[in-house]
């Protein structure tokens, strides 16, 4: 037997895929006009900007950025082009290759960063009552850690 939703969980669940939805389409959209970057590509760039030495084995940044290895292959590949990222051996074995952020891209994070993040507060964070924020994040991370499993 199929267990509904109720109306209450079905209106909540819509809410969220149409909430959800239309902001990322707007950061992704806001980003790729004003900076020339995707979401995703942006998000590659925050991920190695965080990492030490601003760099991260390939594997280690797709599982961060939940992509399989080849779908980073190709949005690194992209990066490359526009000399955002390069790839590097690493150096520790030798093996594993290792994807850098350069100058180029650090500069372009730096500038897309702050259109992002005023677009977040004055869409996301600032609209959300502070304890319905926190309420959003425990929920998220519930579900991702649901996911992990």
């Amino acid at each position: 037997m199929t267990d509904w939703l109720d109306t209450e969980q079905q209106r909540d669940w819509r809410a969220f895929i149409e909430g959800s939805v239309r902001f990322i389409d707007l950061l992704d959209r806001r980003l790729r006009e004003e900076h020339g970057l995707s979401l995703a590509e942006y998000e590659l760039l925050v991920r190695l900007s965080e990492a030490t030495g601003r760099s991260m084995r390939m594997a280690d940044l797709a599982k961060s950025a939940y992509y399989s290895r080849s779908r980073l292959s190709h949005r690194v590949s992209g990066l490359e082009t526009r000399r955002l990222v390069r790839r590097e051996s690493a150096a520790d074995d030798g093996r594993g290759v290792r994807a850098r952020l350069t100058g180029k891209g650090y500069e372009t994070l730096l500038r897309a960063a702050p259109d992002n993040l005023r677009t977040v507060r004055e869409h996301f964070v600032d609209v959300i009552a502070p304890e319905d924020l926190q309420a959003v994040g425990r929920a998220m991370r519930a579900v991702a850690a649901r996911l992990d499993q």
